[in-house]
């Protein structure tokens, strides 16, 4: 009886399952690398908001500290967007006439508050307290990336899982006293590899991992 299959069709079928196996990896690869683009976790992209208020004017230029305008972050799980009295404290002497302003004059008139768009917006799945983490020594810059040099506010980090794991599992790299939570640009007074350590002690930050940590 002659062969049915020729003596190549050996390495043509190896060859076929390598190349079956190459193409899902690469499709895999590309799922993850775009699961993790800024397409899909909307990273370094600026909204449209009712007015477009500048930190790096705000924060870099003036100096005003973070908490003026987020009163709460202190001691509540949500920072807190400033009412538009906040920015009327300001905005009554300076600038007050200008167009640019006006949807400001008009809330606090006719006492309605502005729509903002929130930019850091997590899945209702997922629970972020900021006080704990501000109370842990966690700067703001660590999450919110450099925002005294941000004309517009975008989303730093992709605030994915792995993203937040990242930090879990390392405290020590990205702590910092608690006096410089809310500065911009901290630089350690000594090297991080001695100081995160200690601080980790001294604050007795915990290594939670657990799903019910943040899923709730």
């Amino acid at each position: 009886m002659s062969q049915i299959f020729s003596k190549s069709a050996n390495a043509w079928s190896k060859a076929s399952i390598f190349a079956v196996l190459g193409l899902l990896a690469t499709i895999g690869g590309a799922v993850g690398v775009l699961q993790r683009s800024d397409f899909v976790t909307s990273a370094n992209q600026f909204k449209d908001q009712p007015v477009q208020f500048s930190h790096q004017h705000h924060v870099g230029g003036i100096g005003i500290d973070c908490r003026y305008c987020h009163t709460s972050v202190e001691v509540s799980s949500t920072a807190g967007i400033p009412p538009t009295k906040t920015c009327i404290n300001c905005h009554s002497q300076i600038w007050s006439t200008s167009p640019y302003l006006e949807p400001v004059r008009s809330s606090f008139r006719d006492d309605k508050p502005l729509k903002w768009l929130r930019v850091h917006d997590t899945p209702d799945f997922v629970y972020f307290n900021h006080s704990i983490h501000v109370k842990k020594g966690m700067g703001c810059e660590t999450c919110h990336g450099r925002v005294d040099k941000m004309p517009l506010m975008k989303q730093q980090n992709s605030l994915q899982m792995e993203w937040c794991l990242n930090c879990h599992r390392n405290p020590e790299q990205f702590v910092r006293p608690r006096s410089e939570v809310f500065t911009m640009g901290y630089v350690p007074a000594v090297d991080q590899r001695e100081l995160g350590p200690q601080l980790v002690a001294e604050y007795k930050i915990q290594s939670l991992t657990n799903c019910s940590v943040c899923h709730r």
